[in-house]
């Protein structure tokens, strides 16, 4: 039973016929009442279906709105995850969080979400419990995310722009805030992914640094993915006449991106939330709050736009 359910809303999100937001829908609903069969299967397609996506997403950028958000949103995305890497650490050493823990959940909100604490676990010698703790928070969180982003940027009549902005600084994985901003509208979706992509670049020199001051010699990851999501807007600019051809590229990553979301969504239960426990949790959400919050106004105000 719960393998044909787990297929059939699978099949049912790759299909077309369900926005991402109801595929995130059933995701949970799935992850919250049943067993799931293929769990660890479905975490390594969800970032390999991901990174596809965005690619296909690609597809549908153009060349100049790419470098201007990214060239915009690069100022911002230093000082921000400096900042939030500050923050955590200080809101880590008050509740007396384990350090590597509590490093790779400012990480993974200061980054990218899963993608920077699978970088950087291994540069920081962290065991497995430290690092299913620190992404139980940011999965956690970006669930609630994508839920919880949307209905705030329209009470408070946040433009596309200043929403895609928001939601690449504030939310955790690639995966929400494409989520999120596609909920909202095709020019939110355009920033968002752009200014987080460029966010994510960052798992390079933080995972340097790491690696410098811990003194390792793990391999460190380097995000591919994005050169091609980089190469497909150059492709969609430059060659017009392949038009109809992208267009389906780009159709094919909105699709790939609620499978994901179904994907993410059944990955969570009851059993992820218990295992996270309260004080790591309660970093991970005091310090999205604070910087979620200051970005929001900052952008509301106009002093942090594109």
């Amino acid at each position: 039973m719960n393998k044909n359910l787990f297929f059939f809303g699978l099949i049912l999100s790759a299909s077309g016929l369900i926005s991402p937001p109801v595929a995130l829908a059933a995701g949970l609903a799935y992850g919250f009442t049943m067993q799931h069969p293929y769990h660890l299967d479905a975490k390594k397609l969800t970032k390999v279906l991901l990174q596809a996506s965005v690619v296909g997403l690609g597809f549908g950028m153009n060349l100049q709105q790419v470098v201007h958000a990214g060239r915009s949103g690069v100022v911002y995305t230093a000082v921000g995850i400096s900042t939030t890497l500050l923050i955590g650490w200080s809101i880590g050493r008050l509740l007396k969080n384990q350090p590597t823990a509590s490093f790779l959940i400012s990480a993974g909100t200061a980054i990218c979400g899963g993608s920077a604490i699978a970088a950087l676990a291994p540069i920081t010698n962290a065991s497995e419990e430290e690092t299913a703790l620190a992404l139980g928070v940011i999965f956690t969180l970006n669930s609630i995310a994508l839920l919880v982003f949307p209905p705030i940027g329209h009470a408070l009549h946040l433009s596309q722009t200043q929403f895609g902005l928001w939601s690449a600084l504030a939310i955790h994985d690639t995966s929400s805030v494409v989520g999120a901003t596609s909920r909202y509208g095709s020019a939110a979706l355009a920033v968002g992914t752009t200014v987080k992509l460029a966010r994510a670049l960052w798992i390079v020199p933080v995972s340097f640094a790491a690696a410098v001051f811990t003194r390792s010699k793990a391999k460190i990851h380097w995000p591919w993915f994005i050169a091609l999501f980089l190469g497909a807007s150059v492709a969609n600019t430059m060659l017009p006449g392949l038009h109809t051809a992208f267009a389906a590229a780009y159709h094919l990553g909105i699709v790939g991106l609620t499978a994901t979301l179904f994907l993410i969504g059944t990955g969570l239960s009851w059993q992820t939330v218990r295992t996270v426990g309260v004080r790591p949790m309660l970093q991970g959400v005091l310090l999205w709050v604070v910087v979620g919050s200051a970005s929001l106004a900052l952008i509301w105000v106009g002093l942090v736009r594109l």
